[in-house]
């Protein structure tokens, strides 16, 4: 494809993305200093709400989190996954990228990075954090964005859905033991408790609460549905950004006295991106999945579910630790990564589907 098509492409990605979506890392930058900023001059405050806490769950933090996380869970229909047996290749290619190659490989690209080659201008003290933190981002698939990128590429949206439903199930009952491994074989002591009161807190009782809402919603008809959630998007982003300064209200000093740190650990994490989405898209189109459904499949692959992330380290670590900011450097970078991605797969579609006509899908 031509680099003007590309061009195009790209365009096409940014003037399709709702204002909030378009400038995600814009604003994420100006909560960082916002909340650098804001703790420096009313540290007292900071601290109060730091303080708020039960069972280790900081309490207004958690209620962000649910106002941010169970609007995009109301998108998802769990009736979806009968859809599983019409892409069931793109389907295992995306459950096999997403379980058993991404926390994985994140967690060897962490030790590599942030242990070995990174590890002199990091503060020592922090390491085992931000590998623990970024090991949290890989952990858990995107879930709602993930219909932002696939409309993007043209992705099949049955697909899509079901795929999306598909991982939120499976996250109920993998998320913590694959993060419970991760840290042990990092050599990090896990509160296995706190870490099971995450995903009660932040994926068991809003799944049912967003189900619970959508249906009663739905009973009323879809009209009712759509423009719940239409006014609930601008307050769960909204959510995320407050959360975001809370963050950085807490990380400022280490923020000033590191500057290198964000731009560090950002580097596992596109190279993260980037590998997960090739093997995703070339694993697709080798089993013969139609174009449709390895551009959404590479999108879900590649990217993080970092509300889970941010809120799941804040409960483990807390707010000042390397772990919660290593999941907000995952937010700063989601949206220009995923926008690449999405540029990457539209530009080549014309090579995919070549390969598609000269090896006949099987079946």
């Amino acid at each position: 494809m031509s680099v003007q098509c590309a061009a195009d492409a790209r365009r096409r990605a940014g003037a399709a993305l709702p204002l909030f979506e378009r400038w995600l890392s814009l604003w994420v930058g100006l909560c960082i200093l916002a909340g650098v900023g804001l703790g420096r001059l009313f540290p007292t405050p900071f601290q109060v709400l730091g303080r708020m806490e039960v069972a280790q769950v900081n309490l207004p933090v958690a209620l962000l989190i649910w106002l941010m996380i169970i609007p995009m869970l109301m998108r998802i229909d769990f009736r979806a996954l009968h859809q599983v047996r019409a892409h069931w290749r793109g389907i295992g290619v995306t459950l096999w990228v997403n379980w058993a190659v991404k926390p994985f490989s994140m967690a060897v690209l962490a030790w590599l990075f942030i242990r070995g080659l990174f590890a002199p201008w990091l503060p020592p003290e922090q390491l085992d954090s931000y590998v623990a933190g970024l090991i949290l981002l890989a952990a858990a698939p995107c879930t709602a964005m993930v219909f932002v990128w696939s409309r993007l590429a043209n992705g099949d949206p049955y697909f899509t859905l079901s795929q999306v439903a598909l991982n939120d199930l499976i996250m109920i009952f993998a998320f913590a033991p694959i993060v419970g491994l991760l840290l042990g074989l990092s050599s990090l002591s896990v509160p296995w408790d706190t870490l099971l009161l995450s995903v009660l807190i932040y994926i068991v009782v809003p799944v049912i609460i967003a189900q619970v809402w959508r249906h009663a919603l739905l009973r009323q008809g879809p009209e009712r549905l759509q423009a719940a959630l239409e006014r609930l998007h601008t307050a769960s982003i909204a959510a995320l950004l407050a959360t975001l300064v809370l963050l950085f209200a807490f990380q400022g000093e280490a923020i000033l006295a590191q500057p290198l740190v964000i731009a560090l650990l950002a580097v596992p994490i596109v190279i993260q991106v980037a590998l997960n989405a090739a093997l995703a898209y070339g694993l697709n189109r080798w089993v013969g999945e139609k174009h449709a459904v390895a551009g959404p499949s590479a999108l879900i692959g590649a990217s993080n579910f970092f509300e889970l992330a941010v809120a799941t380290a804040i409960v483990l670590f807390g707010f000042e630790s390397g772990a919660a900011l290593a999941t907000v450097v995952g937010v700063l970078i989601e949206v220009p990564a995923m926008l690449a991605v999405v540029q990457a797969v539209n530009a080549s579609r014309a090579w995919y589907e070549r390969g598609l006509r000269a090896r006949p899908r099987a079946g």
